[in-house]
């Protein structure tokens, strides 16, 4: 420990922490915006910097780490003066049109020059060529509006292992651009949202969906508009209305999207249920049958995006069974019988925590008898965008279920939401379908945790299951790489594109708690410990789900509508796709 002075106050900290965490540490603001929490610090944007007492120029608080006696100053007229004339400089070279912008609210820059009362003193800004890249499905580019924060390209390379942009020209003309300045759906982009999420501005964004959707909503057309919701968004949603983040708000959400107009709401914890019961009975097999092995989860769309994309080798480890929102979506036909409805006359949105959802929905072989199963999916920031265009009172709403066919769901389905959990739901069903036993335990605190890469082995009876759990892309092809090298060698493989899972998706609330992912894991947990059932083949929802519709787990029906396959489509099978269809 160290003692050090903020502002002539003295205290005491750790002597590894640096100016702006100690400054945290002891309630003091001090404002960031290249600064983020996930990211290593590199004092880009001049915004945090403080004054220390024998330094000739201001530091940056990021960067600078602490040391005994070291005297701090965060509030002097200098320090202000330079944070204003900054924010001048970005300013200067930013597009003066919030009112149209998709961050518009939620923009760090905007938040900082409200409280900084910054006003042009260099004129208005140039006015840039305008170029919109919507190439994706699930992320848009508008570089007009960069800050040259760098944190796009930071967590694409140095945490997701991704490397799709880079930064290009000099001054203020730099931008994070992909490489040869092609569309970014043409690169080996996974969709997995972490640029936008991280994005301050709105530079990078979800591709928006949640305006066209309140104008369906205001003029059904004879449709039946459903929506499910994913386990991640109901311990996230709340934080955009000042609630404690991990607080669950199921209730409200599903209050909420009945007061946007949806008339049936539907859990997509069901369908994480139904994805454990095709998805353990597939482990079964494999390891009775001796298929192929390590089979790897495949309800994460940037994770499947990944493998197509640079691993096709591993295509044939792959479970090949839907994810949750898409499972349930999948069903449509069944609950279309239930609600004497058409099937094609159902509106299915998903509500969902990631970015690759939307990439996902588009995927061809996803369409069941000639529907596309899911129509449309909004992140947990647009749900609550909708919600406040609509001024609907998100706290205040009351507590309401979900609907039912296809409401009832197990602590199981739950955990899906947070890395680690869709290993121990399924070791839960695996295990008991296996050995016609019950478990001694339901948690498997081996598989839990938020550590990039973890292992277990759990005691089958008749033998022993070598399990992983990976989070982030780049933790992935790290282990990857190790599987191919023959370093490792495991039965069943969970992945998770995001850092913490799902409940860190590209489509969540943006934060900069550090602790943010740990707080929502908790909130996930005390879903399941809540539970009455908490196996996903007790559910008794979906025990009547295969009676009257699907049959036997992995069987032929069950493979028509809930499972699925993939395709190999590296940059050079899409060239050599490209060139013929030009021929």
């Amino acid at each position: 420990m160290v003692k050090i002075y903020i502002n002539n106050k003295p205290y005491e900290v750790d002597e590894n922490k640096t100016v702006l965490e100690a400054a945290a540490q002891f309630g003091y603001k001090i404002p960031t915006l290249c600064h983020h929490p996930e990211l290593e610090p590199i004092g880009a944007c001049r915004i945090c910097v403080v004054e220390i007492e024998g330094a000739k120029t201001l530091q940056p608080a990021c960067t600078t780490k602490v040391s005994d006696g070291m005297r701090i100053w965060t509030n002097t007229e200098r320090v202000e003066q330079a944070v204003r004339f900054n924010l001048n400089l970005i300013m200067a070279n930013h597009p003066h049109e919030c009112m149209y912008c998709e961050a518009d609210g939620r923009c760090e820059l905007q938040n900082l020059v409200h409280y900084y009362d910054i006003q042009p003193v260099f004129g208005t800004p140039v006015s840039f060529p305008k170029y919109i890249d919507t190439s994706s499905p699930s992320i848009n580019r508008d570089l007009t509006k960069c800050i040259k924060c760098q944190r796009c390209v930071r967590v694409c390379s140095e945490i997701q292992g991704m490397n799709i942009y880079s930064m290009i020209e000099r001054g203020y003309e730099t931008i994070p651009e992909t490489e040869f300045g092609v569309p970014v759906y043409e690169t080996n982009c996974i969709s997995c949202g972490q640029c936008a999420y991280l994005c301050p501005v709105g530079a990078i964004y979800e591709t928006p969906t949640w305006k066209k959707l309140i104008k369906m909503l205001e003029n059904k057309d004879g449709k039946v508009f459903i929506a499910q919701t994913a386990p991640s968004v109901r311990v996230a949603i709340g934080e955009e209305f000042g609630m404690e983040p991990g607080t669950v708000s199921t209730g409200k959400m599903v209050a909420a999207l009945r007061r946007l107009g949806f008339d049936y709401v539907f859990d997509t914890n069901f369908g994480a249920d139904l994805t454990i019961m095709e998805e353990a009975h597939e482990l079964i097999g494999r390891l009775k049958n001796g298929g192929t092995l390590p089979m790897f989860t495949s309800c994460c769309p940037g994770w499947v995006n990944m493998v197509e994309k640079e691993f096709p080798e591993f295509i044939p480890n792959l479970s090949t069974t839907k994810s949750p929102m898409q499972i349930m979506s999948s069903t449509r036909e069944y609950f279309a019988k239930k609600l004497n409805v058409k099937a094609e006359d159902i509106v299915m949105v998903a509500v969902m925590p990631c970015t690759a959802k939307k990439d996902e929905i588009e995927r061809p072989q996803h369409v069941v008898n000639g529907i596309k199963v899911t129509d449309y999916v909004i992140t947990t920031r647009e749900f609550a965008k909708m919600l406040k265009f609509k001024n609907i009172p998100f706290v205040n709403l009351p507590e309401e279920k979900h609907d039912s066919p296809l409401g009832a769901s197990s602590g199981a389905g739950a955990i899906f939401g947070v890395t680690g959990g869709v290993m121990e739901a399924a070791l839960r069903t695996a295990y008991e379908k296996l050995t016609g036993e019950k478990l001694p335990r339901l948690v498997f605190n081996e598989v839990r945790g938020l550590d990039g890469i973890r292992e277990a082995e759990v005691d089958f009876k008749t033998r022993k299951v070598r399990v992983a759990i990976v989070n982030g892309t780049g933790n992935a092809k790290k282990l990857l790489k190790e599987i191919k090298e023959g370093k490792k060698h495991y039965d069943f493989v969970e992945v998770m594109a995001c850092l913490g899972g799902c409940i860190g998706g590209g489509g969540q609330p943006k934060s900069l708690d550090p602790d943010i992912v740990k707080k929502r894991a908790r909130a996930i947990y005390s879903i399941d410990e809540m539970s009455v059932i908490r196996r996903s083949h007790e559910n008794p929802e979906i025990i009547q789900l295969y009676e009257e519709f699907v049959g036997e787990p992995n069987g032929h029906i069950a493979h028509q509508y809930l499972h699925t396959h993939y395709t190999n489509r590296t940059k050079e099978e899409r060239k050599k796709q490209k060139f013929q269809t030009v021929d």
